[in-house]
């Protein structure tokens, strides 16, 4: 499963970049997706030597796999704040979400990086969805978005309403981070792939561990998705979240498609939007998330998706297939600034609630403003927001949940033991062996054995059927058929085990 955005633009690597072993930094950057790559540039172009540690390569996580949309209208994400929060939050995350968004716009303006002005809209399909979107518009109007509702859309199927925010906008996020790496280069910054940072000291200047060797920084940025680091506990304050991406070719596109950028308001969730590839203009549709590790058959959500898709344009031929991992804070709110017990010198952000693209630019202004020593209005307030019954109810809910599925998983995996034949091609099992949960896989002809137990907090992992990957119910780690750590929490591979 690859996305068409890493599939059709890559972010050349640069051979100078070479990670130095010992080196010494003003700042350490975790993760080259949009969160990490932006905030390293505008450190860079206030002067400090900044260096990005990518675990994989650029983009491969989140951003490249995300629908790349740049909306302050999200879903019904305005009335969830609302719900949570007062109405200088909800205010101060709107204004936060646009500066994110004119930054970027303008950004884009000036590297001459394409994009489509494209109307946003939430719509539903159903009463109980329109009576979430009679909030969601009460909402955004609360938070100043001029939103209009109607029932005229370019769909083809009736709705039973929809809210609307004019001219937002859609983009290739690999060639924004493009972008991003060049100018990152240009201002003499350092970009390292394929190294993983595994742990860090206190006191600054800080220990950075990674993959291959320590180096020294005074500040540290974990912009990977949910912190690598467990000080604070954020795996326990957000849920991580799969979802699924295709993009098709619909006879008479871009006549027969709609234009806009849409997102259902109804479960199961529903996203749509063009996208130009050459002299083409796919449709991309996505929907079906479900949290990490919990679904009985995530292939089947991808057929789902599929059945959707031909009913409603016939004919669409498939291009791609792809997933993406989010995260949801508690309160619907991202957790931006400095980790606790992290010495004043650690920074975070995580928890956009599938809204990366606005919400990854406005936390990088906020952290390039703390560490450089400014003060952003609109971060200070989401920063000292209290918690709300409403979070505490949701915080409630996320880890009773993880409380139920460990020790359940666990006795799964001692009640069932491992069957006697490997598993068929693209299937996966765990079974016990001598007490412990095994995991065993067939993934293109070869059979691997691995423990099958998370090597962040222990959570008894499940077979992924539609990526071939095990992956945690607990708080999201994922790791390849082989082992390898792919995404989340966990900071290490899988152990392998012999035959």
């Amino acid at each position: 499963m690859r996305s068409v955005w890493l599939d059709t633009h890559q972010v050349p690597a640069a051979a100078a970049d070479e990670f130095v072993p010992g080196a010494h930094y003003d700042t350490v950057v975790a993760g080259a997706g949009l969160t990490g790559l932006t905030t390293a540039v505008l450190l860079a172009r206030a002067g400090q030597r900044v260096a990005v540690l990518e675990a994989r390569t650029v983009g491969a996580v989140t951003t490249g796999n995300t629908t790349a949309k740049l909306s302050l209208l999200q879903g019904t994400t305005l009335s969830q704040i609302r719900r949570h929060h007062s109405e200088e939050v909800l205010r101060a995350y709107v204004e936060g979400n646009r500066e994110g968004t004119a930054w970027l716009r303008r950004y884009l303006d000036e590297r001459g990086v394409p994009y489509q002005r494209r109307d946003a809209w939430t719509y539903a399909t159903t009463s109980k969805g329109a009576a979430s979107l009679r909030k969601e518009l009460e909402a955004a109007r609360a938070a100043g978005l001029h939103v209009n509702w109607t029932r005229d859309t370019e769909l083809p199927y009736e709705v039973s309403g929809s809210i609307t925010l004019p001219d937002q906008a859609q983009f290739h996020p690999m060639e924004v981070l493009g972008a991003l790496a060049a100018e990152l280069r240009e201002r003499g910054g350092t970009l390292a792939e394929g190294v993983r940072i595994t742990g860090a000291g206190i006191r600054s200047p800080l220990t950075v561990r990674t993959t291959e060797g320590p180096v020294r920084a005074d500040r540290l940025v974990l912009a990977t998705g949910i912190p690598v680091l467990d000080r604070g506990g954020y795996f326990a304050k957000v849920s991580p979240s799969r979802s699924y991406a295709m993009t098709y070719r619909v006879p008479g596109a871009p006549a027969s498609i709609p234009a806009g950028m849409y997102i259902t308001a109804d479960t199961p969730t529903r996203t749509l939007r063009t996208v130009p590839v050459g002299e083409e203009e796919l449709l991309l549709v996505g929907g079906n998330d479900h949290v990490v590790g919990r679904s009985p058959s995530p292939r089947a959500a991808v057929d789902d998706l599929e059945q959707w898709t031909q009913r409603h344009f016939p004919g669409a031929e498939r291009t791609h297939v792809w997933s993406a991992q989010d995260y949801q804070s508690v309160g619907a709110v991202p957790f931006i600034g400095t980790l606790p017990r992290g010495g004043g010198g650690i920074y975070l952000a995580t928890g956009y609630n599938k809204w990366g693209m606005s919400n990854a630019v406005a936390a990088a202004l906020a952290l390039s403003a703390e560490i450089l020593g400014g003060s952003v209005p609109w971060a200070q307030v989401l920063g000292r927001r209290t918690t709300s019954p409403a979070d505490v109810l949701t915080a409630v809910k996320f880890n009773g949940s993880v409380g139920f599925h460990a020790p359940k998983d666990w006795i799964r995996a001692e009640l069932s033991e491992l069957p006697e034949h490997s598993p068929g091609e693209g299937e996966g099992v765990v079974g016990r062996e001598h007490g412990r949960p095994v995991a065993v896989s067939t993934v293109d002809g070869t059979t691997c054995r691995l423990s099958g137990v998370c090597t962040h907090l222990g959570g008894v992992l499940s077979w992924n059927d539609a990526e071939r990957s095990w992956d945690c119910p607990l708080h999201g780690s994922r790791f390849a058929a082989d082992g390898s750590l792919l995404e989340g929490p966990a900071v290490k591979d899988l152990p392998r085990l012999g035959s």
